[in-house]
């Protein structure tokens, strides 16, 4: 069995606890509210996971935390550092920094997301729904600016319709447009050992929703392959409200409750880590049959969790109210039983990290 160390019992320093790599088969809930070290603590699962699995992971990142995934810190063991610099780490990124570009294409996306993106309803904008399903372009074109003026000139008003509608939008404007490049999805299929997709960056707020939700349909639409991967989505509510308002936002919940009810069997794990249990769509928090719980203090959040993850006592969920920055509770598939731990530290470095107050200097 290949375990994954993540730390120490808490109370025991002397007494590891591992983490039973295969069960990441299943999908896992990771909790914790701001300043608990959830995201740190995150970190030293997927380095684990890093080191001890072939598993590929896919992280949505919104903080750009995880950027720097493939540089190791000056406290690691020489035979980790040089593994972390052997593995097909990819890093996209959506604003400024160093890497590649992360960017989709418009063409890619099902008939469904793209009306979603031009705010289109298949009945109430019958007209532009058809015109847009049958645009006979190639993959440059439609991505590109150039689209407009050619709907323009058309006689046909349903595509008038349509490029104004896009044009109003300036939907063509996105940073996250390939324009006949090459998309994301392209090194997805190659299965690095982790893509991490910074998804911070993006201008327009519908930017980051639209990457991610290429990605995952991406995925679902070659379930049958059955090539695992695990999908780690930081700050989970961002991406899968119990809410979802917009078209795209709407989207993107339905394709991870079809993911998080049926693409297990397909290989296709989530990793979802928020701060709140309550700010994540309910029919895909049923379906986690793992549990990392850091520091929680709202009692409704401690009863929501105490009711979905039945495998752990609600004393010690309830416990989750008095733990210090770092220390968490384990339990379901990938633990033998309920475990409280004092986690590890961090091979790689943290990107991202909290702003400090400035201080007068001392006199």
């Amino acid at each position: 069995m290949t375990t994954l160390t993540i730390g120490t019992a808490l109370g025991d320093p002397d007494a590891k606890v591992a983490l039973d790599a295969r069960r990441f088969n299943r999908h896992t809930f990771w909790v914790g509210q701001s300043g608990s070290g959830k995201t740190y603590a995150l970190g030293v699962v997927l380095e684990q996971l890093l080191l001890e699995t072939e598993l590929p992971m896919i992280v949505f990142d919104p903080n750009g935390d995880f950027t720097r995934l493939q540089e190791t810190r000056l406290t690691a063991n020489e035979a980790d550092a040089a593994r972390v610099a052997a593995s097909d780490i990819r890093v996209f990124r959506s604003g400024a920094g160093e890497g590649e570009r992360l960017h989709a294409r418009f063409v890619d996306l099902s008939a469904a997301s793209k009306a979603a993106v031009l705010q289109m309803d298949p009945i109430a904008d019958a007209d532009e729904y058809n015109a847009l399903i049958h645009l006979e372009q190639d993959a440059e074109s439609l991505d590109g600016r150039g689209m407009v003026p050619d709907l323009l000139a058309s006689a046909d008003s349903a595509k008038v319709r349509l490029a104004k509608r896009i044009e109003n939008l300036q939907v063509l404007e996105w940073n996250l447009w390939s324009r006949g490049a090459n998309s994301v999805v392209d090194v997805v299929d190659e299965r690095p050992r982790v893509t991490v997709l910074d998804l911070g960056g993006f201008e327009h707020p519908a930017e980051p929703k639209v990457a991610a939700l290429a990605v995952l349909e991406h995925l679902w639409a070659r379930r049958e392959e059955r090539r695992p991967v695990l999908i780690v989505i930081d700050e989970a509510h961002n991406l899968c409200s119990p809410n979802p308002e917009t078209a795209v936002e709407r989207a993107l919940t339905e394709q991870l409750v079809q993911i998080a009810a049926e693409g297990r069997k397909f290989g296709l794990w989530l990793l979802l880590s928020t701060q709140r249990p309550t700010k994540i769509h309910p029919n895909v928090l049923s379906q986690c049959d793992n549990l990392a719980l850091m520091r929680v203090n709202a009692p409704r959040d401690l009863a929501e969790l105490a009711d979905v993850f039945g495998f752990a006592s609600e004393d010690a969920i309830r416990r989750s109210a008095e733990f210090v920055q770092g220390q968490a509770l384990f339990a379901g598939g990938f633990i033998s039983a309920p475990t409280f731990v004092q986690m590890g530290a961090r091979i790689t470095e943290e990107a991202g990290g909290d702003v400090k107050v400035p201080l007068r200097a001392e006199r």
